[in-house]
């Protein structure tokens, strides 16, 4: 597949994270390190006229939403872990974090030490936007984009509606963690920041809210994917939820 040439390119290389990944036994245990790199194909000219944020790529932003997926997920393979990392590069922007759309993208990942040193296994795959249509979830409390899904995994985006409620609930079979990616976001009944991150174990009730009059989103990975018998509501008064201990993305 060749690129068309009239799109800008933003790459992002030598990026290096410590994660479960790989078929083996000890694989499943122990984290190993990963190493990434992403080529973003998509028009600069606005950002470059205009000088703001939101017309071009936080790169900061990028890395931590990159290094979450692949923390959260514990990929079985590479394979996996390159497609889900290219759809969500892919993804259309939500209205709580603007940034251009990105039209094409190029993934590399390798692990080092997979092999003991007697060779390093790595992998390309360039993607378009048209390889991803829309896969879109209407909900109560507003919509989820179904990014990627393989048996071990699902990566999901949630958007929460203006002044709406994703209500209390705990999963029985799938271990969840979330990223928060807007600023006006309550979990939990307390405001949590924008890189934000928390896992819930099964059985741990949560809850999210957006008390603004814009969308807000939080980036989901499940383990498995997502089961839809699995999300059941519980009545905890909201004094009584507690937070796991967070982790900072970006």
């Amino acid at each position: 597949m060749m690129f068309r040439k009239h799109y800008d390119r933003l790459a992002l290389r030598g990026m290096r994270f410590d994660c479960i990944i790989g078929l083996c036994d000890h694989e499943r245990v122990e984290p190993q390190p990963v190493e990434l790199d992403v080529v973003l194909h998509f028009h600069m000219r606005r950002a470059a006229h205009e000088g703001r944020i939101a017309h071009t790529i936080d790169y900061a932003r990028v890395v931590g939403e990159l290094r979450f997926i692949l923390v959260a997920a514990r990929f079985l393979l590479l394979e996996s872990a390159a497609e889900a990392l290219a759809a969500w590069l892919l993804m259309p922007p939500s209205l709580d974090v603007p940034r251009p759309q990105v039209e094409e993208v190029e993934v590399r990942l390798a692990k080092p030490r997979a092999l003991g040193g007697r060779a390093v296994p790595e992998i390309t795959v360039r993607r378009q936007r048209s390889d991803f249509p829309p896969n879109l979830e209407t909900k109560t409390f507003g919509f989820v984009d179904v990014i990627f899904e393989s048996p071990e995994c699902g990566v999901y985006r949630e958007r929460i509606s203006p002044r709406t409620v994703l209500p209390t609930h705990v999963h029985r079979h799938i271990d969840e963690m979330e990223l928060a990616l807007g600023g006006g976001l309550l979990l939990q009944g307390a405001p949590v920041a924008a890189g934000v991150a928390h896992e819930w174990p099964r059985d741990h009730a949560h809850r999210w809210e957006n008390p603004t009059d814009v969308e807000q989103s939080f980036l989901c990975v499940d383990r498995p994917k997502f089961i839809h018998t699995d999300e059941i509501e519980v009545d905890v008064p909201v004094h009584e939820l507690v937070r796991t201990s967070p982790e900072t993305f970006f």
